[in-house]
């Protein structure tokens, strides 16, 4: 890392990241005067592509959550037919074959599948050497979160923890990074065996939504929470909307053995977008 990488991962250990995040998504979430002002500077900044936007106009946001979660114009991001298909827009962090439970995070970096997932090693050994790939949303992505795949959900858990930005050089310089911070772990069950996609929280990053159960961390608790969808018929198909980022951030997800055969032009740090090839095509399971 350089000493700028360094020095930046170091003021976020003495940052109050709680207090900032809770006073941004306050101020993201509600109507003000200056909002047209500041989405015109934010657009400008990162160079977001309003002509992909269903409503392109920046003035027509009544808050800067409704810009940051704006919805794309149909057909924009069509849906690969694969086994699995990007479920956002943005860049690839890392991705690959899980190592008995450990993740690879970055050089010298790796966390288990049981801290992800928030302490339930059984549902952890599910994905013992299976695969997962890691996604990073960046400010000028589109930022709701799609299906890589059909799924049925059964179990979503909210994780309480820590507020770390989650860019390149933090997850480079903070160990554990996406098992540190705060998350919601979503469950689902495919025809191929179960999968899990992981919401990852960060510095200013408001909250987190899904389209089942509405905003999910507000407010703020200090204990893990779950909800069993055991009787009810939650089905989602590749590609649909599942979820969103109120201010951006990661997606981590597993999957079972045996180990997927990944899109062979993927490479960390590459770009990915929405519903493009993420695995072609399922691997055999074993007799």
């Amino acid at each position: 890392m350089s000493f700028s990488e360094r020095l930046s991962v170091s003021s976020q250990h003495l940052l109050p990241k709680q207090a900032l995040t809770s006073f941004a998504g306050w101020v993201a979430g509600r109507p003000h005067r200056l909002t047209p002002w500041v989405i015109a500077r934010f657009i400008e900044k990162y160079r977001v592509d309003m002509g992909e936007a269903l409503d392109s106009d920046p003035t027509h946001y009544a808050t800067f959550n409704d810009f940051f979660t704006r919805a794309l114009k149909p057909g924009m991001r069509p849906i690969a037919d694969a086994a699995l298909v990007s479920p956002v827009d943005g860049a690839i962090s890392q991705f690959g074959e899980i190592d008995n439970d450990q993740i690879f995070q970055a050089k010298g970096h790796h966390y288990t599948t049981t801290a992800l997932v928030g302490g339930d090693a059984r549902l952890a050994a599910q994905f013992a050497h299976g695969s997962f790939a890691t996604l990073y949303l960046s400010p000028r992505d589109y930022h709701r979160i799609h299906m890589p795949c059909d799924g049925r959900l059964l179990r979503m858990i909210h994780v309480p923890g820590s507020l770390f930005s989650v860019n390149p050089a933090t997850a480079r310089g903070v160990r554990g990074l996406f098992a540190r911070n705060e998350r919601v772990v979503c469950v689902f069950e495919s025809a191929h065996g179960p999968f899990v996609l992981v919401l990852v929280g960060a510095t200013i990053v408001g909250s987190m939504a899904t389209v089942w159960h509405g905003v999910i961390n507000a407010p703020r608790v200090a204990q893990v929470r779950e909800w069993r969808y055991d009787d009810e018929r939650i089905a989602l198909r590749r590609g649909e909307e599942m979820g969103r980022f109120l201010l951006g951030s990661t997606v981590v997800m597993l999957f079972p053995p045996p180990r997927l055969a990944f899109n062979p032009a993927w490479q960390p740090g590459g770009a990915v977008r929405l519903g493009e090839v993420m695995v072609p095509a399922w691997a055999p399971r074993s007799a």
